[in-house]
């Protein structure tokens, strides 16, 4: 993607209130791409909550699970946005230097492609196998924990500097020692109800604060981010950061396993390495050198829940956790990658993706069967939303929906039928819960 591509992308502005003024890209333009304005610039504090959603389990079952949620101001986002771009197209270049284009496959805009491809990628290598062994691993907080000083050591290295440059210094010091104020503080200011309704008058203001307010009461509500480690998850520059944080790693494990003509692809924290089978013993030391990789970059931990261990052998796939790792039960004989579960025959959409669907449809239509089809206000309630948000007459809609991504998922895999058996049942259960409506 070239500069005026990344602009065109990037235009718009966004709709959410912060302590500047909301504006689009070509207000900024000449401000953020002038490094001597960036170097002196005065970033402002992230707006922070606690995002609660819901987990969903192998057995359907719903937990509830919760997310630190930070945002920039209007001017910061592009600022972090734009040396994103710049850091990335490094990046880019150093992958294919390196030989690791496709190890990395995370926030890539060069790839044009999706989780769909990359699981696919996977699961065709391990299918051409007639035996293998395969690991599924996760890093344990992965954004939190990236450590400062190395994660400023691997920039200049992509950079070939000595030091940074003062705009990237100026990025990387308030991506790592940034400030945050809490969004239910500035709704209590704004006389706000810190709820859904609140929360989008809020979004309607021109700033979250008069500037006079924010420099009085800045002191008393901003919460500086003191540890020497630990990124914004989902800031601008974040997605980027972290794939320059692991560039050694990659470049260690994609070599490493490509002399055993095995498979290495990391998707953010998430990471898959398909090794050949010669015998358990071998797979052990190859497995322990993969650790010491781990264990060599600073504050990377593998979450031991989410590591699992799998031998794939003519068609059959095995859970064999307890060969391998330390106070680790089996798992299911399944291999579950990118939204996907491989059997060693099938391929299919995994349950907690599609129990997620199905609970948040089910709710729905429990919500109008409720009210036996009227609001409160004595409206019928149309099904025509519940259609086009859960069903295959509104994959094809604006941005689509579920149903759109398993005909996506059922087009690139090809010949694997069972991906898209939700496709062909959901319209008749939808149907059927409607019916239940008193006429």
């Amino acid at each position: 993607m070239d500069i005026q591509e990344w602009k065109i992308k990037n235009q718009r502005r966004r709709k959410y209130s912060h302590f500047d003024s909301k504006v689009s890209l070509d207000r900024v333009w000449k401000y953020i791409s002038n490094p001597n304005k960036v170097a002196v610039h005065g970033f402002y504090p992230f707006i922070h909550y606690t995002l609660s959603f819901l987990k969903y389990s192998k057995n359907g079952g719903v937990k509830k699970k919760t997310r630190e949620i930070c945002y920039s101001s209007h001017i910061d986002r592009f600022i972090y946005q734009y040396y994103g771009y710049r850091l990335n197209q490094y990046y880019n270049d150093k992958v294919k230097q390196y030989g690791i284009d496709d190890s990395a496959i995370a926030y890539r805009t060069n790839l044009h492609k999706n989780n769909i491809h990359f699981a696919k990628k996977a699961i065709d290598f391990i299918k051409n196998r007639t035996n293998c062994f395969v690991v599924i691993g996760d890093f344990t907080n992965f954004f939190d924990n990236l450590d400062h000083a190395y994660l400023k050591k691997m920039i200049c290295d992509l950079l070939n500097a000595d030091e940074l440059p003062d705009d990237y210094y100026a990025v990387f010091k308030n991506i790592t020692k940034y400030s945050t104020w809490d969004l239910k503080d500035l709704l209590e200011l704004n006389g706000l109800e810190n709820n859904y309704k609140g929360i989008l008058e809020f979004n309607k203001l021109k700033v979250a604060l008069p500037f006079t307010v924010f420099k009085d009461l800045k002191k008393v509500y901003l919460r500086p981010h003191k540890n020497d480690y630990g990124i914004p998850q989902g800031s601008a520059i974040s997605a980027v950061l972290s794939n320059i944080y692991m560039l050694d790693f990659d470049k260690k494990i994609s070599n490493f396993v490509a002399k055993k003509n095995g498979l290495y692809m990391r998707y953010s924290d998430d990471f898959i390495i398909i090794l050949p089978k010669y015998n358990l013993d071998i797979f052990k030391d190859e497995f322990r050198f993969i650790n010491s990789i781990v264990n060599s970059t600073p504050r990377l931990h593998l979450e031991p829940e989410k590591t699992q261990i799998f031998e794939f052998n003519k068609g059959e796939v095995r859970s064999c956790n307890e060969s391998v790792l330390e106070n680790t039960k089996n798992g299911k004989n399944l291999i579950n990658y990118l939204g996907f579960t491989f059997d060693g025959k099938l391929v299919t959409l995994r349950d907690k993706t599609v129990s997620k669907y199905y609970y948040r449809l089910y709710r729905k239509l429990k919500t109008i069967i409720k009210s036996n089809g009227y609001t409160k206000k004595g409206k019928r309630i149309s099904s025509k939303n519940v259609y086009l948000k859960y069903s295959i007459k509104g994959s094809n809609v604006g941005r689509g929906n579920f149903i759109s991504y398993v005909k996506r998922a059922e087009y690139i895999f090809g010949n694997e039928q069972a991906i898209g058996h939700i496709a062909k049942r959901h319209m008749q259960k939808i149907r059927k819960r409607l019916n239940q409506i008193k006429h």
